[in-house]
């Protein structure tokens, strides 16, 4: 009974922060989706291309239920992490989100036909042999991990293109200012 209610509200968290991330890309520009925010390039499009292949890989491949598209694999040799982070030029934004999606529903079939105890294989993890409810939880984690980015990387994003705040500059800069002070004040005290 608990294994039942466990998935189901794990699966239900999935979903949510799925649906989530995708509403941080509404209303951005094609630059804005693709600029790269951060010294290692992130992106929101390029989070949601790299949640793909985690989709993919850990709810699909680990459990010999590999999706019926090519895709990258974290033990491919040539693979590198950067490598999946951002969009090209080529791929669309639709093309994109339209593969999280197929990944996704590909994800939550694996889901739905295994038992939490469903074991499967990481090869390049420290335990290689894991279960579906590890898998789970890794794949919730990474999603809501990037969800956070995806967050920090709209508002900054909201913030250079003032039409779109949705809150009073004044009411912000004045928690920040607190919240600066605070922060000079417990630096000095140390």
């Amino acid at each position: 009974m608990i294994d039942e209610f466990a998935k189901v509200y794990l699966h239900e968290d999935l979903r949510w922060v799925r649906h989530s991330l995708l509403q941080r890309l509404d209303g951005l520009s094609e630059y804005e989706v693709r600029r790269p925010m951060t010294t290692t390039g992130t992106n929101p499009l390029g989070l949601v291309k790299h949640l793909t292949m985690t989709e993919a890989v850990y709810l699909g491949d680990t459990f010999d239920r590999a999706a019926p598209w090519p895709h990258p694999r974290y033990d491919d040799p040539d693979y590198r992490n950067r490598d999946s982070l951002w969009a090209t030029e080529t791929e669309s934004r639709a093309d994109v989100v339209g593969a999280y999606q197929r990944a996704w529903a590909h994800a939550d079939a694996t889901i739905d036909a295994l038992p939490l105890d469903a074991v499967g294989l990481v090869p390049w993890w420290l335990q290689p042999t894991v279960k579906l409810f590890n898998v789970m939880i890794h794949v919730l984690t990474e999603t809501n991990r990037h969800a956070g980015h995806a967050d920090i990387l709209r508002e900054k994003l909201d913030e250079s293109n003032e039409s779109t705040a949705k809150e009073p500059s004044g009411d912000w800069e004045l928690h920040r200012a607190r919240i600066d002070l605070a922060a000079r004040r417990a630096a000095t005290a140390g």
